[in-house]
């Protein structure tokens, strides 16, 4: 499936249909569709060709679903940039795509204009609003109203590149992950299907739209029919509840922060959420204590844990009736992969206690970081039987007897301490028991003694008086000896990547 076709079919079905939803403004599905062609219409003119790589740094808005479905329709391939990325980084994501046009906006200039200064590939730069006044370069250019109906031919194959998304670079230099239109469909026709998602739907959108996971439920959403309600922060939790009751929301994507945000809210009750019935995490796992509190304040919506990474969008899901029974399972794997774990030396693991990499094979699986084959090699490899390269997550997980996945550690997070090996993952479940803790993240440091001790960073709600001594006494009632962490530091913050995930290797 080429992708922008699934939107143009959507939108000549149901034209009077609003489609987008952000603050006071509503737009149906008929004006959506004369937005994008008139921005597609706009980058042929700007010199813009079919493949041509195309950024979008833009902030979650109804513009960002024109700008994405716009640079698809010209037959480019879409860049999402994060605008909390820094003006070198999103240099050298323009520089190392030899991207050709950007699509921004007036308010993001302090992010832009450098970008422009230093990108000679760029042949245009579209910018929402008015553009400073003291921006002459003739590339600077106002995006077009919507007076175009007309769609713009296209050639694309549905074997073609349609995004390079970069990973966040958590330990490294960032990578683009190429997926090709095949790719994103095949993880669409999937998610959609196990979560059940309808015409009638109305997805509250509050993740980033430049990550994979908010990216693809506001393309999925926009795909299949439903109405996606654009919120752009969530900061503040009370705003977020009045939305979902306000537009009666019935889908909500999150992360672990998002919900903890949310549930810790003392006037949560006072809100009509009784129209949520499917609630997805995904992106950092949810310890099995914040799951029960998120299932215990919306007892009416099926709540889905899953498991997925940038470079094949969506690995795994734990069906909803599976959680009283398997609460810290990811689920069995997606229906039209397939997955297993190997040891250090590539061979495959049977079903048990034994810990192992994670391997994907599916269409769903990315075609390979861009211009990187020492990468790819490393990540992408093939194997035997079935057609297509795996892709080797990175990611440890142990598989019980009946197929379910349980997430260990990354590869690289694992401490080795006193001789053991410890999963930051299990002691984090522990810790999150507390009910004071909002936040915790769980690292090796180097020790003399140990090799490396085990150290927890914890975030605590307001006015709580839990200290550090509490909770190693509550890890060493609940967790091996060797397990519990040796020092705590209670911290204001978590230093976080630009998706929400918190950035393990900056307290290493």
């Amino acid at each position: 499936m080429v992708l922008h076709h699934a939107f143009e079919t959507t939108a000549a079905r149901l034209a009077d249909k609003v489609a987008l939803v952000s603050g006071v403004q509503r737009i149906t599905y008929a004006q959506l569709q004369r937005r994008v062609h008139s921005l597609a219409h706009a980058l042929r003119d700007d010199g813009i060709t079919p493949g041509d790589r195309v950024l979008v740094l833009l902030e979650n808005s109804i513009e960002y679903a024109i700008a994405v479905h716009a640079v698809l329709a010209a037959g480019a391939v879409f860049v999402p940039v994060s605008p909390l990325a820094k003006p070198d980084k999103i240099g050298f994501i323009a520089s190392d795509t030899r991207a050709v046009a950007l699509l921004t906006a007036a308010p993001l200039a302090e992010w832009w204009r450098p970008v422009l200064q230093r990108a000679s590939t760029l042949l245009s730069c579209r910018v929402l609003g008015d553009a400073p006044a003291s921006d002459d370069d003739a590339r600077v250019r106002a995006w077009p109203d919507a007076a175009s109906a007309a769609p713009v031919a296209s050639t694309r194959e549905a074997h073609d590149l349609a995004a390079l998304i970069y990973t966040s670079g958590t330990t490294g230099v960032p990578k683009g992950v190429m997926l090709s239109h095949d790719n994103i469909a095949s993880a669409w026709s999937q998610i959609q299907a196990y979560l059940g998602l309808r015409e009638d739907d109305v997805i509250g959108l509050v993740l980033p739209a430049a990550f994979s996971y908010g990216l693809t439920n506001l393309m999925m959403g926009l795909a299949l029919g439903a109405t996606v309600v654009i919120e752009r922060t969530a900061a503040f939790p009370v705003k977020l509840a009045e939305m979902l009751a306000r537009e009666r929301v019935t889908v909500l994507p999150g992360v672990p922060t998002l919900f903890a945000a949310l549930v810790g809210l003392q006037a949560l009750a006072r809100f009509d959420l009784s129209a949520l019935r499917v609630v997805t995490n995904a992106a950092a796992a949810l310890p099995p204590a914040h799951l029960q509190r998120l299932r215990e304040a919306f007892p009416q919506a099926q709540v889905f844990s899953m498991y997925g990474l940038t470079e094949c969008i969506r690995a795994s899901y734990l069906p909803p009736h599976q959680l009283d029974r398997r609460p810290a399972r990811v689920g069995r794997g997606l229906p039209q992969q397939e997955h297993w774990l190997v040891d250090e030396l590539g061979q495959r693991l049977p079903d048990g206690a034994a810990i192992g990499e994670l391997v994907v094979r599916g269409p769903h699986v990315m075609g390979g970081y861009w211009e990187r084959p020492a990468e790819t090699a490393q990540r992408l490899k093939p194997a035997t039987g079935g057609a297509g390269a795996a892709l080797h997550t990175g990611d440890l997980f142990r598989r019980d007897d009946d197929g379910f996945l349980y997430f260990v550690a990354r590869k690289d997070d694992i401490i080795k301490t006193r001789g053991e090996k410890v999963a930051p993952r299990e002691v984090e479940n522990a810790i999150y028991q507390i009910d004071a803790v909002t936040g915790c993240a769980v690292v090796g440091v180097a020790d003399a003694e140990l090799g490396e001790a085990v150290k927890a960073y914890v975030t605590l709600a307001p006015g709580s008086r839990v200290g550090e001594r509490d909770i190693i006494k509550h890890c060493l009632a609940r967790l091996e000896n060797y397990m519990a962490p040796r020092f705590v530091e209670i911290v204001d913050e978590l230093p976080r990547t630009e998706s929400g995930k918190i950035r393990h290797a900056s307290l290493r």
